[in-house]
């Protein structure tokens, strides 16, 4: 190591200095809060505390600003504090947080939803994607008789246990073998597929993150992937669930399904749909959606649930959509996303760095390491090589350096862009990602 490197402060040095007040409660959270704190997951030595957020601004307990790509972890697609969603979440809880009954706004945030996504019939709204996610697989095994689910590789649908393997949960500790065991992970692949629906004769359902494993940091290489996908379920007279958690409402306003012309049977919603508030929903045609909640007869899936279809997350929920309907959010938000990305592509190139900036509409993924040149071909490689790039100190460095110089990133692999990301903000991001690269590379990281 030269002289001149080894004065020059660390990443994780300066980003103790930055954050040092966080650190300060971070040690009392440990006292209580098990796993630190939600936010804790990302963030190591320790993670920063947030006091406010406005737009696409916030700021920590030391009072540092920070241009906010987290939103929420994508579910603030508005940014933070919309004025509407503010008014009429201010408005409902003056009015009463929990009916107890059903309400106006939730019929309101029904019609909506059902208006905005093409293969949504009818919707049941929950408290979360994990539980509209739990609901989906309830609803396809009791409509098709079967118990398997097949599910794709690094594929996340939520923690819970059905669902787990194979999506970057730990299965060792507190999920019975037998329950992992109705859960079949293949490789998006749709030959591989169809040879596993050959064999097996007890599979309920396919589910899919429609851009790709890990909202599509390992994108579906094949582009008929999910048209082959619909031809595939419904040759076997199988369900093919969507989940749209992250999607939904973001790749376009009805969602992936509506971008990519796919017609899934079952569409699972979250963040977005809600308002960036908590909440979830499950969409989809009629039969499988009249399961659920009817007591007209005996074979009905009873969905309680205390905050489903509450009326602070409906109007939160029905004001968003509102606005997402009628204005150029979508729009606003790629164009924010083309312009980070093609300036990404060019510090990278400028800094002889090999990697390369990706992503679908207003979703932004970075993968360092990778030699490529263009931006189509991340569909080219396979997802063990992306998945090989990875290298966990430089993600964890790119994160950590990025927030030392202002910006905070998704968990140092992206960006969730929203309309409210204006060119001074991409801007901010730009030098901020060329000054983090250049500390990377001081480390011998890249």
């Amino acid at each position: 190591m030269d002289q001149r490197r080894s004065i020059i402060p660390s990443i994780i040095d300066r980003y103790e200095q930055k954050f040092l007040s966080s650190a300060k409660l971070q040690q009392n959270a440990d006292k209580v809060i098990a796993g630190g704190s939600h936010g804790a997951r990302p963030v190591r030595p320790f993670p920063f505390s947030v006091e406010k957020a406005d737009g696409a601004l916030k700021w920590d307990v030391s009072g540092n600003e920070l241009v906010d790509y987290m939103l929420g972890y994508g579910a603030l697609f508005l940014g933070h504090a919309r004025k509407e969603i503010v008014e009429v979440v201010s408005q409902q809880v003056a009015n009463g947080t929990n009916m107890g009954s059903s309400t106006p706004q939730e019929l309101r945030w029904a019609e909506i939803v059902c208006r905005l996504i093409p293969s949504v019939d009818k919707v049941r709204f929950a408290a979360s994607g994990t539980e509209a996610n739990m609901l989906a697989l309830r609803v396809a095994r009791a409509y098709t008789g079967k118990t398997k689910i097949v599910k794709f590789r690094e594929h996340f649908h939520g923690w819970n246990d059905f669902i787990a393997p194979d999506s970057g949960i730990n299965t060792k500790f507190g999920i019975p073998e037998e329950v992992l065991s109705t859960t079949i992970v293949v490789n998006p692949d749709l030959e591989q597929l169809e040879t596993v629906f050959k064999k097996t004769a007890d599979i309920a359902a396919v589910i899919v993150e429609p851009t790709g494993g890990h909202w599509g940091e390992l994108p579906l290489n094949n582009p008929d992937f999910l048209q082959g996908l619909r031809k595939l379920t419904s040759q076997y007279g199988l369900l093919m669930i969507m989940d749209e958690v992250i999607t939904g409402f973001r790749i376009s306003r009805g969602g992936a399904q509506e971008k990519f012309n796919v017609d899934p049977d079952l569409t699972i919603m979250a963040k977005i749909v809600s308002g960036g508030l908590p909440g979830g929903a499950l969409g989809g045609k009629t039969e499988l959606m009249e399961l659920i909640g009817s007591d007209q007869n005996e074979e009905y899936i009873a969905h309680p649930g205390t905050w489903n279809g509450n009326p602070i997350s409906a109007a939160a929920g029905t004001a968003a959509l509102t606005i997402i309907e009628k204005e150029p959010i979508n729009a606003m938000a790629n164009s924010a996303a083309t312009e980070l990305k093609q300036g990404i592509n060019y510090i990278l190139k400028t800094l002889e760095v090999p990697g390369i900036a990706h992503g679908v509409s207003s979703i932004v993924h970075v993968a360092l390491g990778i030699p490529l040149t263009n931006e189509q071909d991340i569909y080219t490689i396979t997802h063990d090589t992306l998945q090989q790039a990875k290298d966990p100190d430089r993600v964890k460095a790119l994160k950590l350096a990025m927030l030392v110089n202002g910006v905070d990133m998704m968990g140092g692999i992206g960006f969730m862009v929203s309309p409210v990301h204006t060119k001074n903000h991409i801007e901010k991001t730009l030098d901020a990602f060329e000054k983090s690269i250049i500390a990377i590379q001081e480390e011998g990281l890249i």
